[in-house]
């Protein structure tokens, strides 16, 4: 069992794709799976059709248990259950600062969970905040959409920083290169410094329009189109994580 957070410092690198697309893979290679939308925009809830309950809150959902639990809904995917975000996440950080043990209290919301699902995935909001914290204490594997760009470094060395100041392993950390045109000079570039590095996945995601029209399909790609570029793409990336799973083990 697994909980895997798709983060990133930086905002449109392709978060909420990955999350969907892979928990949509983990679901359909037999794997009870739970999507948690984490961004308050609601994106991944926004793709699998589905709406948080009009009570739920940032607050309930601190307060894990039933209340929790009772939120979360099915998807039209076999095996694929989300617990879909609300705008008062945007508040997360807030309430988080005035619990106990305030670092760890998204583990003890997840953990109870474990029971029902062999595979959590987290979709995050960018930024490094408490709720950023929380989510990589929680993990146990962080996997990073990074679009291969010298900004992209310079965010993914203060991630690593934080890392090392915070005394998290960074060992959880995993980067697929997102979004990635190899016409341009400047991906190619930044992918072959990173060749060879450990956690640095092998397939990576190209730049296509079908995962751009996720949004008009509302649907993941493997499920609207498995024979496709992209479709592919994510299958494969899908038994990369796997394996590297096995290993953390």
């Amino acid at each position: 069992m697994a909980i895997i957070a798709i983060y990133n410092i930086k905002g449109g690198v392709g978060k909420t794709a990955t999350s969907v697309n892979l928990s949509y893979m983990s679901a359909a290679t037999g794997n009870n799976t739970l999507l948690c939308d984490l961004d308050p925009q609601g994106s991944s809830s926004y793709y699998f059709r589905v709406k948080s309950k009009k009570k739920f809150t940032a607050e309930l959902f601190l307060e894990g248990g039933n209340s929790l639990e009772r939120s979360i809904r099915g998807t039209d995917y076999e095996k694929l259950d989300i617990l879909p975000a609300d705008f008062s996440y945007r508040n997360l950080d807030i309430t988080l600062n005035h619990m106990k043990k305030s670092k760890k209290r998204l583990k003890q919301i997840v953990d109870p969970l474990k029971k029902d699902y062999e595979h959590i995935f987290l979709d995050c909001p960018p930024n490094i905040t408490l709720l950023s914290e929380n989510i990589f204490y929680a993990a146990d594997m962080v996997l990073i959409p990074f679009i291969p760009t010298t900004l992209s470094r310079l965010s993914f060395a203060k991630l690593l920083d934080f890392f090392k100041e915070t005394n998290i392993k960074k060992e959880k950390l995993f980067v697929v290169f997102s979004m990635v045109e190899s016409r341009k000079n400047i991906h190619r570039d930044t992918m072959q410094r990173f060749q060879g590095r450990k956690r640095i996945l092998n397939t990576f995601i190209p730049y296509v329009t079908d995962i751009e029209k996720m949004g008009i399909y509302r649907q993941p790609v493997p499920a609207h189109q498995p024979n496709s570029r992209a479709g592919k793409i994510y299958a494969n990336l899908w038994q990369e994580i796997e394996a590297e799973l096995l290993g953390l083990q």
